[in-house]
């Protein structure tokens, strides 16, 4: 994985509208440089349309691109990634689906959750007992039985996970075929390749414990950098989680993109490749 000379990672919004001030671009070169947010052309939060272009924009350049959603839905544990709901074979049929079902502006996905909600999402107690709506993919199972916190069929709370990843769906199927997305796509010898990522596994690198995983000021931020490798970081007008977590993650990818290892986890089949995805980073 010596091949890439740029690693960037994206803090992502499912958010509904046009601007997202909780999309967060930072973007490092190969080496210990600190990595810098790179901003939207017109000088406004980005769009998500925004990032779609700019990503297609770097599609020949030699760049490891990390994204803070989940990239497919979970298959293995039940068969399909909607039960009883349209079938969707592999993770592009699904990502297929979302485009199709979906008319939010700016690659939303809400409206796509909604009128499932009950069925497949959980949006709050009216949906039934939240445990019914709680599956999860296999990479967000440990080896000790842990899950992640988050399942994309949970639609309720602040960091909205479910809508980010079927939005983050949206972006996908807009991508396919533009840029190699890992593992649904062989590894190519040039060019852009774009990978899910998980910030906190970066900041549990950093040493940060878990629970306690954000960083909201310049000496946090510097010493976070410094346990991945990075020289300290050129001050920023402000400290926000999206910019930070971007900053940490990209940093992190690029100390790790060359780790064989993750790009071969002994629990990634084909099966699970094609239908829910992995997240770079998990073993």
């Amino acid at each position: 994985m010596s091949r890439f000379a740029r690693f960037a990672a994206i803090d992502w919004s499912g958010a509904r509208g046009v601007q997202h001030r909780g999309i967060a671009l930072a973007l490092c070169a190969a080496g210990d440089s600190p990595p810098s947010l790179v901003h939207a052309p017109d000088g406004r939060p980005w769009s998500r349309t925004g990032i779609a272009d700019w990503i297609a924009a770097h599609r020949d350049a030699p760049m490891l691109v990390g994204m803070d959603f989940s990239f497919s839905a979970p298959f293995v544990e039940r068969g399909a990634h909607l039960p009883g709901d349209s079938v969707t074979a592999d993770a592009r049929a699904l990502w297929t689906l979302v485009e199709a079902e979906s008319d939010d502006p700016d690659l939303g996905a809400a409206d796509f959750i909604q009128a499932r909600r009950g069925r497949h999402f959980y949006l709050g107690a009216a949906d039934g007992a939240k445990r019914d709506f709680l599956h999860w993919r296999q990479c967000e199972s440990t080896s000790q039985g842990e899950r992640k916190p988050s399942t994309v069929y949970d639609a309720i709370g602040a960091a909205q996970v479910s809508k980010a990843s079927f939005a983050g769906m949206r972006l996908l199927h807009r991508l396919s075929g533009t840029v190699a997305i890992w593992p649904f796509d062989p590894l190519p010898q040039t060019g852009l390749v774009l990978v899910e990522i998980y910030t906190a596994i970066a900041a549990r690198a950093a040493g940060m414990r878990k629970g306690r995983s954000k960083i909201r000021d310049a000496s946090s931020l510097d010493a976070a950098l410094a346990q991945v490798g990075s020289a300290p970081h050129s001050p920023l007008p402000a400290y926000d989680d999206h910019a930070t977590d971007a900053i940490l993650t990209a940093a992190w990818l690029r100390r790790h993109a060359g780790d064989p290892a993750l790009w071969s986890p002994p629990r990634l089949t084909p099966r699970i490749a094609a239908t829910e995805g992995w997240t770079f980073g998990v073993r």
